[in-house]
């Protein structure tokens, strides 16, 4: 009579405790009983044992296992799947809640992200290029050739700053945040510092450039900033006035000069006009200061997450070091690529064989080249939200979440996943460096709280509630307003994700993507309790308050309701 009874489908031990806890009574789902959608970890490992325990502190007694035989006929009013689309919500009643929506991808696959966040300014007074680093289906021939021409624009911008760079400069736009713990280290106690990238071993030795390279960058640099002028009345930004041949030159130059090393002499008016453009380039593009000057892209595959897929002529095997040019090729099971090189891109991507040939689901993103970062280390941040309604979009922000770190110091010449991968699931193949900062944490976790403390100490303690949490809600809210017309709105559904931030120097979060069903498998002490915490405040919010609207709702905070 109370309708009482809940099934549950995977690995979700903190789920049915939680729900036996408030009387609920279990059904089977046929098939699955207590096994079936273990995460996959290491027998031994520190991940596999806190499984065990929450295997023992869940597990079926006497009693529960007799109440599930009597509600084996009965219909199940909540039903907890760890797998999207394992369950049709559209085939079960009004009254039964599930924990999925259907047609996601819309936002949590990295091609929908990448297709519907340009919808963005339709629904809001929103620009995502201000969170989500820019990013082009490699499978659309539109795509793909916008891609070239901002890979071609942005090698025009990083020459000019490497040459100035090189003649003594700062470019502007490119100046390091006030730090703060002076004297304490290498960049400071905490280590918050942009950390350049070394110049090349060859720097000064390599082949001079032609003094027209600059000329040709400077003229470049100029074309785009006038098409930008343009851009919001023609939808379409102004093509460089260059021919195929001519850019395979200028890209072959410009690798000369930032990767090996070569000698570029500028005159003192293409000084002046290099600082004066990338002054005015730099409060035209929002991605201007976190995008560097080594041209760094990001492929991913783009209907995956957790870096899952196949990078064509590779034999599937993810590839770092060979594709961004470090001295070994490291095979980890990433199906991520990234490359400073146009044509490694393309090649990678299987989208090298004209203009009609197919990449894939594969999209390239630009890569944050300049993070910040904790004692010299790359982290990006896992934090949750939950959806209870599309409409209308009803969000609900989760006040906790963690931090995971890489394994290896971060450089822009050894582009390793050690180093720029902050995966769990990644990380766990990697070594952590020997000269590792004993700061770190030892299982490369975090919680929020580590982090707002490690700000103060920094002087910034501001950060995380005055820039960094305001950025992810807002980031969190545009991608959800941009695919809500593409998502099956069922109203007896309601569903958890987590969103993966890195933020830049400035501490500003740049959105990598968005995961539905997002892992509760405690990988540390942090994530263990964190994970638990999140189920629990999920159920208050979507079982309690349904019969008590006032009643506590954990760390979820609800941040939008149309």
């Amino acid at each position: 009579q109370e309708k009482k009874i809940f099934a549950v489908q995977g690995h979700c031990p903190i789920i049915r405790r939680l729900l036996r806890a408030r009387g609920w009574v279990e059904r089977k789902l046929p098939g699955t009983g207590r096994v079936g959608g273990r995460p996959e970890q290491r027998p031994g490992s520190q991940e596999w044992r806190l499984l065990e325990e929450e295997e023992e502190e869940g597990s079926d007694g006497a009693e529960h296992g007799e109440a599930s035989c009597l509600a084996r006929d009965q219909v199940p009013y909540f039903i907890w799947t760890s797998r999207c689309g394992a369950i049709d919500g559209w085939l079960l009643r009004q009254d039964q809640v599930l924990n999925h929506y259907s047609r996601v991808g819309a936002f949590t696959t990295k091609e929908g992200l990448c297709l519907n966040l340009r919808n963005l300014p339709w629904f809001d007074q929103a620009d995502p290029d201000t969170f989500f680093p820019r990013c082009y289906r490699l499978g659309d021939a539109d795509e793909r050739q916008a891609f070239i021409e901002d890979f071609c624009l942005t090698a025009a911008r990083s020459l000019i700053k490497v040459a100035l760079e090189r003649a003594g400069d700062t470019p502007p736009g490119t100046e390091q945040p006030p730090k703060s713990g002076e004297g304490l280290g290498e960049c400071g106690e905490l280590g918050m510092s942009h950390v350049p990238h070394p110049m090349p071993p060859t720097t000064g030795q390599g082949p001079p450039l032609s003094p027209q390279l600059v000329e040709e960058a400077l003229q470049l640099c100029e074309q785009h900033l006038g098409s930008l002028g343009h851009q919001d009345i023609d939808g379409d930004p102004l093509a460089p006035r260059m021919s195929s041949t001519d850019w395979d030159r200028f890209l072959r130059d410009y690798y000369c000069l930032v990767h090996e090393g070569s000698v570029l002499a500028l005159s003192g008016a293409q000084r002046e006009r290099g600082r004066a453009l990338l002054r005015q380039l730099g409060g035209r593009l929002p991605q201007f200061a976190m995008e560097g000057d080594r041209n760094v892209w990001i492929l991913k595959p783009g209907a995956k997450s957790r870096g899952r897929g196949k990078a064509g002529g590779r034999g599937g095997r993810g590839v770092f070091g060979e594709a961004w040019g470090g001295s070994h090729t490291h095979y980890i099971p990433t199906g991520i690529v990234c490359s400073a090189r146009l044509e490694e891109v393309l090649q990678l991507a299987g989208g090298c064989a004209g203009p009609s040939a197919p990449a894939g689901g594969w999209v390239v993103q630009k890569y944050v080249e300049r993070p910040l970062l904790i004692y010299g280390t790359k982290f990006d941040v896992r934090q949750w939200f939950l959806v209870t309604d599309w409409n209308p979009l009803t969000v609900w922000f989760y006040r906790e979440s963690y931090v995971r770190f890489c394994s290896q110091p971060f450089s822009l010449r050894h582009l390793d996943p050690a180093r720029h991968l902050c995966n769990v699931s990644i990380q766990k193949w990697c070594r952590p460096a020997r000269d590792r900062d004993p700061r770190l944490p030892p299982d490369h976790i975090w919680s929020c709280r580590q982090l707002q403390a490690y700000l103060a100490r920094a002087g910034r303690g501001g950060a995380w509630h005055q820039v960094m949490v305001p950025g992810m809600k807002a980031a969190v809210v545009g991608a959800l307003r941009s695919a809500q017309d593409l998502v099956g709105s069922r109203k007896g559904s309601f569903e958890l994700y987590g969103a993966d931030f890195v933020f830049g120097e400035d501490c500003q979060p740049w959105l990598l993507e968005i995961n539905a069903s997002p892992t509760m498998a405690p990988s540390s002490a942090v994530t263990r309790r964190l994970c638990a915490s999140v189920q629990r405040d999920t159920l208050r919010v979507v079982i309690d308050r349904r019969a008590d609207p006032t009643c506590p709702t954990g760390a979820f905070e609800l941040i939008y309701k149309e």
